[in-house]
Formats: structure tokens, C-alpha cells, sequence
């Protein structure tokens, strides 16, 4: 397990854009790997690259990190239910006219929550670990996660996506949150 470390704003690298993978290989899978670990340690749905300092456009998602309803004996912790899902030069071939609102947060701003809106649904492309092809239409969260991973991917987070008086007051927050741990 390799938990790497998260780049948090007003980190510059969050600002840029991610260079497409051209070869799929152990170095990809590898990264592939230590983001899932990552984003679990940090109990997270959705990491981007660049939120670990690498400027590669891969995304990792798992909305299922949740406790199994198996039966267990009593004393016994339900095992975890994971189904973490690689998307390798993700992108949007199409959104819907239909918006919805989610409240947000990343593990780039921590702590930090805001209602986004956002189209309802999309339509994404992407390659897997071993270099297939995938094409799928989303909805709910996943739209709204996969949707958030890419803005990553292109220097986007979702404080842009809200008003300027509600972004400076999540900055303010998170800024004094900081402080305070210090």
C-alpha cells in the first residue's frame, strides 16, 4: 500500500492541465494503484492525478467504499464493500441540458463543502488498465464525480463553479481551519 501525499490549494500544480497517457504500462498501473490507496486512506469517492502531483490524466472512483450487509458473528466488524474503478484519459463526449446539485467537497480544499450544480448526466470515454476502450452514459453521483475528476484534469475545482462572495468564504473557513491546527 503506498498512500501518497494530496496537493492541496493554493497549490499552483492544481491549476494545470493534465497531459493525456500515450502507453498504458506497470508505471501507469502502479500510480493506478497507490491513487486507489490513497483515496481510501483519505476516505474519499474520486482522486484526480494532479491531486497527488502527478500531471497525467487518470482518475480513480469508488462510490461503494461502504460496510458489507453480510451477517457477521457478533464482536465481528462487517467487512468493506470496494469497487474502485480506473479511468485512463477520461473525457465528455456529451452532457444533458438537465442540471442537479450536489454538495461537494475534495480532498484538495479538506473539510470544505458547497452546493455545485452541474449537468444531470453525461456521456464519458475512457481507457481501462489494460488499454480497452469504454463508453458509458452517467448518472447521480457518478455524473457528478466523473465530472469533477476531469474539471481536475483540466485545472478546474469546484470553488470555480460557485459564486465569487461563497468561494471567498470557503477560502476564509478553510484558511482559518489551518490556523488553527497549527
Amino acid at each position: 500500500m503506498a498512500v501518497l501525499p494530496i496537493v492541496e490549494i493554493p497549490d499552483p500544480r492544481l491549476r494545470q492541465m493534465c497531459e493525456p497517457i500515450a502507453t498504458i504500462d506497470d508505471e501507469v498501473r502502479q500510480l493506478v494503484s497507490d491513487m486507489t490507496d490513497t483515496m481510501y486512506d483519505a476516505h474519499g469517492i474520486g482522486l484526480a492525478a494532479i491531486q497527488v502531483g502527478v500531471l497525467r490524466r487518470v482518475v480513480v472512483i469508488d462510490l461503494q467504499d461502504r460496510q458489507s450487509d453480510e451477517p457477521v458473528e457478533e464482536g465481528e466488524t462487517p467487512a468493506t464493500v470496494r469497487d474502485p474503478k480506473a479511468y485512463i484519459n477520461p473525457e465528455i463526449l456529451w452532457v444533458s441540458d438537465e442540471l442537479s446539485r450536489y454538495q461537494e467537497g475534495c480532498l484538495s480544499i479538506p473539510e470544505q463543502y458547497a452546493e455545485v450544480e452541474r449537468p444531470a448526466r453525461c456521456r464519458v470515454a475512457w481507457l481501462d488498465v489494460d488499454g480497452n476502450r469504454h463508453e458509458e452514459e452517467m448518472d447521480g453521483l457518478l455524473a457528478t464525480c466523473m465530472q469533477h475528476e476531469i474539471d481536475h484534469l483540466n485545472g478546474v475545482l469546484f470553488i470555480d463553479h460557485i459564486t465569487r462572495l461563497k468561494r471567498d468564504m470557503l477560502l476564509k473557513k478553510l484558511a482559518k481551519a489551518r490556523k488553527n491546527a497549527a
